[in-house]
């Protein structure tokens, strides 16, 4: 039976099947392919529209959305939020309604405020892609994340994944919970009490005060970032820094718990020294952060060909 994807949207993990999953990741792996290749750019998408509109601050994610849909041939518009008719008040959905009525194909957007992708839907033609709302959800992460494992482990079923850092606040690890629990893999989710959240102990994960009893016989390690740019903590976290490095700061050291092949994985940008030392962020045997970003272009790709495909 032909495969034809099923959704018009992609605004998280869990609204994704396991056999939607293993397609964009399949698609992916070709892209990735062809990514290393002399030519790059095709032209399947020839005379379709990509915008991104970006709320808040991005390297990573808005230039491989950008690139994605350039070498499939999409023309592709930046709206820089800071000038736009927001700043004079404009609502979200007037901008958004806006752009609708310029013909885009696919709005890709990250917003503050969780459930803003969401809320756009019922309201205009072009398909969405969530690129991160809020503290909710950051599908594109959680599936680059997931190539990238596969791409070392071979499998995602049954793996044992460590996910640690500020995860109270962090929309990346609610999306890789959602999408590794299609697998059965056994999630360890590892912070200290001011950095959980009680939604947590409702998603099948272990939680876990101690960072070597989390990553013990770990395959792989997701490092979060401290997001001091979000509310929410009810603390300062300058005050507890240097106790926090001290235990969950991830070192070569901490890292003989976790398997010998074990890798370390962080959506950037790196807090190098606090989140992971210096010498693990750049140890190739341990780090594949810059794989993430490699393989953040080829699962963006495959997102915008299987939306605008079916």
């Amino acid at each position: 039976m032909t495969y034809s994807f099923p959704h018009r949207h992609l605004l998280d993990t869990d609204i994704l099947s396991r056999t939607d999953v293993e397609a964009i990741l399949s698609l992916a792996a070709r892209y990735a392919l062809q990514n290393r290749s002399p030519e790059k750019k095709i032209d399947k998408f020839r005379g379709k529209t990509s915008v991104n509109l970006f709320f808040e601050n991005s390297t990573r994610t808005r230039t491989s959305f950008e690139i994605a849909a350039k070498r499939l041939g999409m023309d592709v518009v930046n709206i820089p939020v800071a000038y736009s008719s927001t700043a004079k008040g404009e609502t979200l959905l007037d901008t958004a309604l806006t752009l609708n009525a310029m013909q885009i194909d696919t709005l890709v957007i990250r917003h503050a405020e969780d459930g803003a992708p969401q809320s756009l839907i019922p309201h205009i033609d072009a398909h969405v892609i969530n690129a991160g709302d809020g503290k909710h959800a950051h599908p594109t992460q959680a599936l680059l994340d997931a190539l990238t494992i596969l791409r070392h482990k071979g499998k995602l079923d049954g793996l044992n994944v460590a996910i640690c850092g500020d995860v109270a606040r962090s929309r990346v690890a609610r999306s890789n919970i959602h999408l590794l629990n299609k697998f059965g893999a056994n999630i360890r989710v590892i912070a200290p009490e001011y950095f959980l959240s009680p939604d947590y102990k409702e998603m099948g994960v272990e939680l876990c005060d101690s960072l070597e009893k989390g990553i013990k016989d770990s395959d792989a390690v997701i490092m979060l970032r401290i997001q001091h740019e979000r509310e929410g903590l009810g603390c300062s976290f300058s005050e507890k820094a240097q106790d926090y490095i001290a235990a969950y700061g991830l070192d070569h050291a901490k890292m003989k718990a976790a398997k010998p092949d074990a890798i370390v994985l962080h959506p950037g940008p790196v807090n190098r020294g606090v989140e992971l030392t210096n010498e693990l962020a750049d140890d190739p045997h341990y780090s594949v952060i810059r794989e993430q970003v490699e393989m953040g272009v080829a699962v963006r790709m495959a997102v915008i060909d299987l939306l605008l495909s079916a």
